[in-house]
């Protein structure tokens, strides 16, 4: 792996490059003061993190079961938060998809109010937010780790099973800059969720712990 940083290692798994299947752990520097966590690829676990390399793989060597499983696994992700003083995140699958040309398939109505509770809890982990809203949902873009777009949508209740997720998701790739790739990370358990971005043609790539100053 070199001395790549995270960016280029997600811009090659955006393009369907991986890191190698080996069982390795590779550490890298934090992209920011704000991003800490642990990136699982199949067979292969990127920890970005400014700790010292050297006590990374001395405590996930004491993890006990399955080497492969030791970055997201509780003892570890229990020992990094409590080095970093901060406080683990969901264990999120991740995904990720092209920009898409044209306009996107909904009426956005564009989200001025930084109070706005979608942006405001969307600037506690990206930059430069933007957020629209549609009848029936709201989407928010920003950059997130490493810089690279992020997407997080959501549906009201009440118009729910409508096809509204799906749709929101689809119109976060029309909106990004040309050139670039759009992620989003879902709960595993959030079956609507993970279903709508991948109908949306999001490709899983991954699963990811972040580590965040004070409550998520």
């Amino acid at each position: 792996m070199g001395r790549r940083g995270l960016r280029e290692i997600l811009d090659d798994a955006a393009g369907g490059i991986f890191p190698p299947s080996d069982g390795t752990v590779t550490v890298v520097p934090q992209p920011s003061a704000r991003e800490v966590g642990v990136m699982s690829f199949s067979a292969h676990a990127v920890v970005f993190t400014d700790e010292d390399p050297a006590w990374v793989r001395e405590i996930l060597a004491g993890v006990p079961g399955d080497p492969l499983a030791a970055p997201l696994c509780p003892p570890f992700l229990t020992a990094f938060a409590e080095r970093t003083g901060r406080v683990v995140n969901n264990i999120d699958l991740v995904t990720v998809a092209d920009r898409l040309p044209g306009g996107p398939p909904l009426p956005l109505e564009r989200v001025e109010d930084p109070e706005h509770p979608r942006i405001a809890r969307a600037l506690r982990y990206r930059d430069g937010v933007r957020a629209w809203t549609t009848p029936g949902g709201v989407l928010a873009l920003g950059r997130g780790v490493a810089g690279r777009w992020e997407a997080a949508i959501e549906v009201d209740a009440a118009a729910r099973g409508r096809g509204v997720g799906r749709a929101l998701a689809v119109s976060a790739r029309h909106l990004l800059p040309e050139g670039e790739h759009i992620w989003a990370q879902q709960a595993p358990g959030n079956a609507p969720s993970v279903r709508a971005f991948q109908a949306a043609g999001y490709r899983p790539v991954g699963a990811e712990a972040l580590l965040v100053a004070g409550r998520p």
